[in-house]
């Protein structure tokens, strides 16, 4: 059963809705953090506590992140660009302005590329469940 998606998703980090299924299959992947290419991380984290974590992810022309799974997020690109995407949904091409955001309800799992001529920036930004207190 597919659920309902509600991501704003023309986005480099853009993926389809996981089922119940490739959400649990997802966690046999590498998260954003820990996805590289070829060999190299593309990822760095910003930020990491109990409330949030917050990678800065950069694309060369050429560089991509190899297939990877995201917890529910939030996406901005910082520099956007174009990229070559391969998810659930097939493969396709997507441009992202800078200055985007998005939000990703659900697990994803995807692939990208950067096919343009520019660097490429994006941040995630990923809610943790953890309880606040006033």
């Amino acid at each position: 059963m597919i659920k309902p998606c509600l991501a704003l998703a023309p986005a480099l980090f853009a993926a389809a809705c996981a089922s119940a299924d490739q959400a649990a299959g997802a966690q046999s992947l590498p998260d954003p953090l820990a996805a590289g290419w070829e060999g190299q991380s593309v990822c760095e984290q910003l930020q990491d506590n109990e409330f949030i974590r917050v990678m800065r992810c950069t694309f060369p022309p050429g560089v991509g992140h190899e297939l990877h799974y995201h917890a529910p997020h939030v996406g901005y690109a910082v520099k956007g660009g174009t990229a070559r995407i391969r998810d659930a949904d097939g493969e396709r091409e997507a441009t992202t302005p800078d200055g985007f955001s998005w939000w990703t309800p659900e697990h994803s799992v995807h692939e990208n590329q950067n096919i343009g001529d520019d660097t490429s920036v994006y941040l995630i930004i990923e809610p943790k469940a953890a309880a606040r207190t006033p």
